[in-house]
């Protein structure tokens, strides 16, 4: 499960990058209950900023900035909690990786840097300052693990095996039809796992046009609820709602501007 607190190779932070930001302000507080909190105005006079912080029941759950990368499709990144982020940016060069945004200081908040694995899903790194990340994780309305899409499993667990010390737990994937393999923190036990990776052939990759990519699952209080939310206020979803053996229920859903998300009722233990 995904904790609070955070050790190296941990999700520790989230963002949204969206070509409209009220509107996905407006879209997600539907759907997740977040309350936005825009961090001030833009340079007209009333003028939104182009970011800010989103919150549940008080307490910080994600980001949200304006998508400004050319070309670049409205996506959640994942960020991978690190001691040295410099020394993460050399190992993903080493490793066959790009190097997206280069490390640099977030005021005295921490360190960040944004990278694309060889096979080209996007992640992204913080080395903890004064902030170590969200205040809220694995409740209703908050992130509970992280998924990555990907066409080539053995690659991607090699990759991010020798950049962030993951260890792997090969299973069948829920529903049949592959492997599943669940991503656990060097050094933790398995229960403290956070996230899993499965491979998937080029043409099921359809939303990037074949190229792998993370996406983030929320927990939600009722799957079903969600989904209705989710479609009620523009977005789509692509498989469910439907449940998983010892996961839980839920649904792959898309927002107004192409993001892709996953909200899960867990199975009560």
């Amino acid at each position: 499960m995904i904790t609070t607190d955070f050790v190296p190779g941990s999700p520790c932070w989230l963002d949204l990058g969206a070509p409209d930001v009220p509107a996905a302000a407006a879209f997600y507080g539907a759907v997740l209950g977040w309350e936005y909190e825009s961090m001030g105005e833009g340079p007209g006079e009333g003028e939104e900023m182009e970011g800010g912080m989103f919150r549940k029941d008080g307490k910080v759950v994600a980001g949200l900035g304006k998508l400004t990368e050319a070309g670049a499709r409205s996506a959640w990144m994942i960020y991978y909690c690190v001691t040295d982020a410099d020394a993460t940016t050399r190992a993903v060069q080493n490793g066959g990786g790009r190097v997206r945004v280069p490390p640099r200081d977030l005021d005295e908040w921490g360190r960040m840097a944004q990278y694309s694995d060889p096979m080209g899903g996007e992640f992204a790194v913080w080395q903890p300052g004064t902030n170590k990340g969200v205040d809220l994780v694995d409740q209703p309305g908050s992130l509970s693990w992280t998924e990555l899409y990907t066409s080539d499993a053995a690659a991607a667990k090699e990759f991010y095996g020798t950049i962030l010390g993951w260890r792997f737990t090969d299973m069948p994937a829920p529903g049949g039809g592959g492997t599943y393999s669940l991503i656990t923190p060097a050094g933790l036990p398995e229960e403290r796992m956070h996230g899993g990776l499965m491979e998937l052939r080029k043409e099921d990759l359809a939303l990037t046009n074949g190229r792998p990519y993370w996406h983030p699952v929320f927990a939600v209080a009722d799957c079903d609820a969600a989904v209705a939310k989710v479609t009620e206020n523009g977005g789509s979803v692509q498989m469910g709602p439907e449940d998983a053996e010892g996961v839980g229920r839920l649904a792959v859903c898309v927002d107004p501007s192409n993001a892709d998300f996953v909200v899960l009722t867990p199975s009560e233990s």
